[in-house]
């Protein structure tokens, strides 16, 4: 049997971030080049019903291409759908069998504990996104932050190059938290601000 993670807590921190986003923080920027707010909590919504149906193994549209967000596609009641599909993204990765044999997600083949880390990594480093964006802090466990460092540290420069899940690497300071090493293996700066600041 493959190992297995709780997707849990990161599922509910996104919940609690979604939920506390006001309307005037939708077209503030995020540190995702082009990706205001509004258009990331879009991506947030596709993501987790791909990875539901990728954990399911219920193959077809939603694990076959990557999520296109788009600022106009934002349901008005995203809160309630994206609370609903975080629920059923975190319901459906509590199966084991979710994390063993094949599956599929945005066009690639994966195995079920691979695509069961990459969930993870995106809502752990898509939370982290919507925190700064929105000026609230964020936080998660070290077990989180071990598993998607793992994973940003398996990304090769030629992967990275590539424009594929994350861009170059930005350095940090040798002192620099757990957390601020991972945002940094993900091409995004820590000291990242809204205002550019």
């Amino acid at each position: 049997m493959a190992e297995t993670l709780d997707l849990s807590p990161a599922a509910d921190r996104m919940t609690g971030l979604l939920e506390g986003i006001d309307d005037d923080h939708l077209d503030r920027p995020t540190p995702c080049d082009g990706m205001p707010v509004r258009v990331l909590i879009d991506h947030v919504l596709g993501l987790s019903l791909a990875f539901e149906a990728a954990a399911r193994k219920d193959l077809g549209a939603f694990t076959d291409a990557a999520p296109s967000p788009g600022a106009a596609d934002l349901p008005d009641d995203w809160r309630t759908v994206g609370r609903d599909r975080l629920a059923a993204l975190r319901l459906a990765w509590r199966d084991p069998a979710a994390w063993s044999g094949p599956t599929r997600a945005g066009g690639l083949d994966l195995p079920g504990n691979i695509a069961g880390l990459v969930a993870l990594d995106e809502l752990v480093v898509h939370g982290w996104d919507l925190a700064v964006a929105t000026g609230r802090s964020y936080s998660c466990t070290p077990f989180e932050i071990a598993a998607c460092t793992a994973f940003a540290e398996s990304i090769t420069d030629e992967q990275r190059d590539a424009g594929g899940l994350f861009g170059p690497a930005v350095p940090v300071p040798d002192r620099a938290s757990d957390l601020d090493r991972l945002i940094g293996l993900t091409g995004r700066d820590p000291a990242w601000a809204p205002d550019g600041t």
